[in-house]
């Protein structure tokens, strides 16, 4: 005779997914503040640069997270940014 097991409960699965979404929408994941942008290279670079500038690296963590150019869409460059909130 062969058992089967019982599923597992999904609530609490269910409760990280629903917390994770919800850090998500807020803008900070982890409670770093996140921005995504598509821009050209150059327009990149200031970008990164105006992060860096607003809120410097030492007293943010400000970095960039992650980037990558986009296939097909000449130099446009997908980037993410990432700093700690600002105390203000």
């Amino acid at each position: 005779m062969r058992r089967y097991q019982q599923r597992p409960p999904l609530e609490g699965l269910r409760r990280e997914i629903s917390r994770a979404r919800k850090e998500k929408t807020d803008g900070l994941s982890g409670g770093f503040v996140r921005e995504t942008y598509r821009l050209s290279r150059g327009q990149a670079r200031d970008k990164a640069r105006e992060w860096f500038s607003t809120w410097p690296k030492a007293a943010y963590w400000t970095e960039v997270e992650s980037w990558r150019p986009l296939p097909g869409e000449g130099d446009t460059i997908e980037f993410t940014m990432r700093r700690l909130p600002s105390a203000d």
